[in-house]
């Protein structure tokens, strides 16, 4: 079959990436796989991150692009058997033999007019990346969608754990309209006030990715954070952050955290990539109890969920001060983390397509 793959943010080096190239990747074995992009350089610059072999899969000139006309966009996707493109709660029209959609965050004011549940009728499938999309895409489109929760590879090291928290993420989002979508400040607040109760002996390490146009901003950010058992990991790939996933002990994640989500779901966690990974490392969670990170975390049995700073901070506290109970919550993680992790991924979503 010859297949087309399409994202939008191909350039922004995120989760939702990883997850279109698994795609290609996963289809690259037996077919011809193209992804719809202009620039070679992000390309290259996802492979390098993020350590995905595509090889079998060549970039092909973006019909999704506005300098490209629509009339042409229909003849070049009618040469496709398949078509997968991640949308932002738009509907295409292509003449391809069969379109999927994949949706990446809930979206709940995308009500569809008459012209969308047109292009909605030759749509052959729409899946999302966690139920908690799910139940906000299945709403607002009065549709049932299925569930691919993202690809997750577990490559922990053998090593010494240490008394180190670990953060993951993205430093800022551009596609997402909060400032500090993953938190990191409010983490950064919380240790310190740690520190300030008499935290002893324990650092707390962000490891993060960071574009050039938010340097400035993070510089900020580190300098707040001087002189502090605070350290920050930038730009780092898949292979180095199994290092530090592997020394930690604990985990957190905060997105969410002081945000109205009633009106702005997309503001949450949408799965939590970077929590699975962290249990298969055997560092115990300790996330918001928001969006995709409570399909993860089972509360009490291989981590905790929070609700607010003194419960963070509470809940860390204990792990700190029961090294039996950190132990046996991490030997639940890692085995909790097998869920979302080994060949599965392929094997789902072709099950998706086939149908």
């Amino acid at each position: 079959m010859k297949i087309g793959i399409y994202d939008p943010y191909l350039d922004d080096l995120g989760g939702g990436e990883k997850y279109m190239m698994k795609i290609a990747q996963c289809f690259s074995q037996n077919n011809e796989v193209f992804v719809f992009w202009n620039e070679e350089e992000d390309f290259d610059d996802l492979k390098k991150r993020f350590l995905i072999d595509l090889s079998r899969v060549s970039l092909r000139n973006n019909i999704f692009s506005k300098n490209f006309p629509i009339w042409k966009r229909l003849i070049e996707s009618k040469r496709y058997d398949v078509i997968i493109l991640l949308s932002d709660g738009s509907v295409p029209f292509l003449l391809s033999k069969k379109t999927y959609i994949h949706i990446q965050q809930p979206l709940p004011r995308i009500g569809l007019d008459l012209k969308a549940k047109l292009k909605l009728s030759r749509i052959s499938g729409i899946f999302c990346n966690s139920s908690y999309t799910k139940s906000f895409i299945d709403k607002s489109w009065g549709i049932n969608t299925s569930i691919l929760y993202p690809p997750v590879e577990l490559k922990p090291k053998k090593t010494i754990k240490e008394n180190i928290i670990l953060h993951v993420g993205r430093f800022r989002v551009k596609n997402v309209g909060t400032e500090d979508y993953k938190k990191q400040g409010v983490m950064i607040d919380a240790f310190k006030k740690m520190i300030k109760q008499g935290l002893r002996n324990w650092k707390f390490v962000l490891a993060v990715s960071i574009r050039d146009d938010d340097k400035e901003v993070f510089d900020q950010v580190r300098e707040s954070a001087k002189n502090l058992p605070i350290e920050f990991i930038v730009n780092r790939n898949n292979d180095e952050l199994w290092d530090i996933y592997s020394k930690a002990k604990i985990y957190w994640h905060a997105s969410g955290f002081g945000e109205d989500l009633k009106k702005h779901p997309e503001y949450a966690e949408h799965f939590g990539i970077s929590t699975v990974e962290a249990m298969g490392a055997g560092a115990v969670p300790v996330v918001i109890d928001a969006g995709g990170q409570k399909e993860i975390v089972e509360e009490g049995k291989c981590g905790f969920l929070w609700n607010s700073i003194n419960e963070l901070i509470e809940k860390t506290s204990k792990l700190m001060e029961n090294e039996k109970l950190l132990k046996k919550m991490s030997e639940n993680a890692r085995r909790r983390s097998a869920r979302f992790a080994g060949d599965r991924f392929c094997k789902e979503l072709e099950e998706i397509i086939s149908k």
